[in-house]
């Protein structure tokens, strides 16, 4: 990107993550004498006029509405009448999210376009309206040689108008209400974004990250090539070619075969219904019984899914259903066993017994004839994995061929990809995601088939009443997929796309430095949690995995601590879990202005911005019959393979700087602690970017 005599205020504008990313190396200059607010001239050169010099929110406004017309008319030039519109549309709906995160700076400049609200709209506005959003903005770009037929590009538009808009705002679709952004805080329910935010500290990789300068352009490039396309070619599908890319993504990673299949889910819990779907298609016919380790350690939903159950009150595909309820299609007799992993006081139930139990209600549903999905929980919120190897393998040598199902949940993706490939030879299925350690956006899972598992999907029809979670694109080629609607999940896809841009630039780092570089920050990390007075470190429980050279998953790469309650004295006594889940969110807020703070280094602990785990109920001593709330701190993949805000430090410098941040994190922890009572009279949300940046 060039930029020459620019405002410092544009600057600012300019050098924001997303809008830098989105802009690349494109040339960019103030020309203040624009009658318009911008100009892209015939050769993809952007003018930005007086109207970008004063308030934060217009010229973050114009610039994205320029960079995305830019783009546009270099893509399709024969179309610049839908290029314009298509720009227009893309950026009324940043400005929806922008307005969240930008605070007002300076002067207005005059106001906003008028057609902002039509074209943010959910339906696309009648043609003659059209025709005057375009004589509006068609000063901003080179006239079109012919008089625009408005009836012919309405019929276009109609097809795209639902996937056309900022690619933070398709991440937030084909998912649930945990993605839309909260107008209060520029943030989801997991307090984070889907742009980049890097001026946060984020060891949140256990429940869900913001996303990275790399995510987002995997993303942003994916959405470029949708629209591209669709505005060259009606007829194309391309949402297909992005599943494609999906699918050979996932496949290349993990080193799936020609017979093996991948399931796209907009979540860990969708998976756990397909699970299901595929276990009741097993031959035989048998009732399944439907064996889960530790629910309480899985997502919430889960326990409902794995009965074939509504597990909420809306699907990924926007249909609204009657939670718990049983979903069509699915078998009323399916029944679920769970088998916890931690006992009433909260500690650690001994592997050897878990095993042994797992193994007794095993036999005895065999026993009564029923078909066993069986779950190797591998990890749990806090790190836990059972039933070992040897359990398993014991109970498939006992039981009748084909009569037990095994799913590996994975989904926090916590292992050497040649982890997985075992568990498919085996002929097992694993369920991943590329939210959790991977460090994509929230909500993109899938389910890795074995071919014995594929070779089902050839014959009896999936439950229908699967039609209203998934598309048939999501699934792979066979008969029983033939009762799911035909479309793509949009924003399951872009979230994908941002995953795999994460898990490519972990496949670039060798083994060796991948181990080498979790146990330095892993080492830093327990040492901060131990020897801070505030906090008891829950013993980290090393995955019991079969050795395997080079693997780098044998360390526990999620550290779960409790907090002390602020008003205990002496016996430590942990925070409730409602007290720890307002501590989850006060570690994410810029709490500088609430704080009396002392010193400079005082002030800035309290403006940091720390993202971790959300805390996970559990059960302690010191507080009876009620939960204490226990936070995580998570190494992910972008620690190993570096943030791309950090570009330009050595690895060394690198991981110091990450040591030295998840000591900040433990610092603030007490900070609040010290102020919790101001703090909670106040009760701050958390924001998108610290109140210093958002001031200028």
């Amino acid at each position: 990107m060039f930029a020459h005599q620019l405002t410092e205020g544009l600057i600012r504008v300019l050098e924001r993550p997303d809008l830098r990313v989105i802009a690349g190396s494109r040339r960019i200059s103030l020309s203040p004498d624009l009658p318009v607010p911008f100009r892209v001239t015939d050769t993809g050169h952007v003018l930005l006029g007086a109207a970008c010099l004063g308030h934060g929110d217009h010229s973050a406004f114009y610039l994205r509405h320029a960079l995305e017309l830019a783009h546009l008319l270099e893509v399709a030039p024969r179309h610049p009448v839908i290029a314009a519109l298509c720009a227009a549309r893309t950026a009324a709906l940043f400005h929806g999210l922008d307005v969240t995160c930008d605070a007002p700076t300076t002067t207005v400049a005059g106001p906003l376009p008028a057609w902002i609200d039509i074209m943010a709209a959910d339906h696309l506005p009648p043609p003659a309206v059209l025709h005057e959003v375009w004589l509006s903005v068609a000063p901003c770009q080179p006239a079109p040689a012919d008089t625009p037929d408005i009836a012919a590009i309405h019929a276009r538009m109609q097809a795209v108008w639902p996937w056309t808009g900022p690619t933070e705002t398709l991440m937030a679709l084909g998912g649930d209400a945990r993605l839309s952004i909260d107008p209060t805080t520029g943030l989801n329910h997991y307090g984070c974004s889907h742009r980049p935010r890097p001026w946060a500290v984020t060891f949140a990789s256990s429940t869900a990250s913001s996303l990275s300068e790399r995510g987002f352009a995997g993303a942003e490039a994916a959405r470029l090539r949708l629209i591209a396309a669709a505005l060259s070619d009606p007829h194309a599908d391309v949402p297909a070619a992005l599943t494609t890319e999906i699918h050979d993504g996932i496949a290349r990673y993990f080193g799936l075969r020609g017979d093996e299949g991948i399931i796209l889910a907009p979540s860990g819990t969708d998976c756990e219904l397909y699970a299901l779907a595929l276990a009741a298609l097993a031959p035989g016919g048998r009732a399944v019984s439907n064996i889960l380790i530790a629910p309480e350690e899985t997502g919430s939903g889960v326990p409902l899914a794995a009965r074939g159950c509504h597990f909420a009150n809306d699907t990924a595909l926007g249909h609204m259903v009657p939670k718990g309820h049983l979903i069509a299609g699915f078998p009323d007799d399916t029944q679920v066993i769970d088998l916890p992993m931690r006992d009433a006081r909260g500690q650690q139930i001994p592997l050897a017994q878990v095993d042994a139990d797992c193994l007794r209600v095993a036999r005895a549903e065999l026993a009564r004839g029923r078909h066993i999905l069986l779950h190797r929980l591998d990890l749990s919120k806090t790190g836990l994995l059972a039933p070992q190897m040897e359990t398993l393998d014991t109970l498939i040598a006992t039981a009748a061929a084909g009569q037990v199902d095994v799913v590996v949940d994975a989904c926090q993706t916590r292992l050497d990809p040649v982890r997985v490939r075992d568990y498919l030879d085996r002929g097992w299925m694993v369920m991943v995601t590329g939210s959790k350690f991977f460090t994509g956006p929230p909500f993109c899972g899938a389910v890795l088939l074995p071919a014995p598992v594929m070779a089902r999907l050839s014959g009896t029809p999936l439950p229908t009443g699967l039609a209203q979670y998934t598309h048939q694109a999501a699934w792979p080629a066979g008969r029983a997929r033939m009762v799911l609607p035909t479309g793509h999940n949009i924003g399951l896809s872009l979230r994908w796309q941002a995953a795999l841009a994460e898990i490519a630039a972990l496949s670039e780092v060798p083994r060796a430095t991948v181990t080498q570089r979790l146990r330095t920050f892993l080492s830093a990390a327990r040492d901060a949690i131990t020897h801070n007075p505030d906090l008891c470190l829950l013993p980290p429980v090393a995955p019991r995995r079969p050795p395997l050279a080079d693997a780098w998953d044998d360390a526990a790469t999620i550290l779960s601590f409790f907090v002390r309650a602020h008003n205990a004295h002496g016996t430590f006594r942990p925070l409730a879990l409602a007290q720890a889940r307002r501590l989850y969110v006060w570690l994410n807020t810029d709490l500088s202005t609430v704080i009396p703070t002392g010193d400079g280094d005082e002030r800035r602990l309290a403006a940091l911005l720390c993202h971790v785990g959300q805390p996970v109920p559990l059960a302690h001593p010191a507080l009876g019959g009620e939960l204490a709330g226990a936070l995580r701190i998570s190494a992910g993949a972008r620690l190993v393979s570096g943030e791309p805000s950090h570009d330009g430090m050595d690895s060394r410098r690198r991981m110091e700087r990450e040591t030295r941040d998840v000591r900040r994190v433990v610092e603030k922890i007490s900070l609040i602690l010290r102020h919790w009572p101001t703090i909670a009279a106040h009760d701050p949300h958390p924001t998108y970017m610290p109140h210093h940046l958002e001031q200028g």
